[in-house]
């Protein structure tokens, strides 16, 4: 699995289009979530699902202390980085 940035937030920004129905290039990667329109129940299901994809625990103060698309799939690069140094 590519565990680029890149292919990180590709991924996060189809999900949440998803779950929003919208189409991923309508999600400007670095707007806040609120702006997005991701609320709380939609953030479980993105912690839930990247979980399961990563294997990687993300805790829900991750997403206050990086509240956008980009912030996040930074984050999760770094620490599947982390896993395979």
């Amino acid at each position: 699995m590519d565990t680029s940035k890149d292919a990180i937030l590709t991924w996060c920004r189809e999900y949440i289009a998803d779950l929003l129905g919208t189409t991923a290039e309508a999600l400007d990667p670095k707007a806040d979530f609120d702006k997005l329109g991701v609320d709380s129940a939609l953030a479980v299901s993105l912690l839930m699902e990247v979980e399961d994809r990563y294997d990687i625990e993300l805790p829900p103060e991750a997403l206050f202390e990086n509240p956008t698309l980009d912030a996040v799939a930074d984050y999760l690069h770094q620490r599947t980085a982390q896993r395979v140094a």
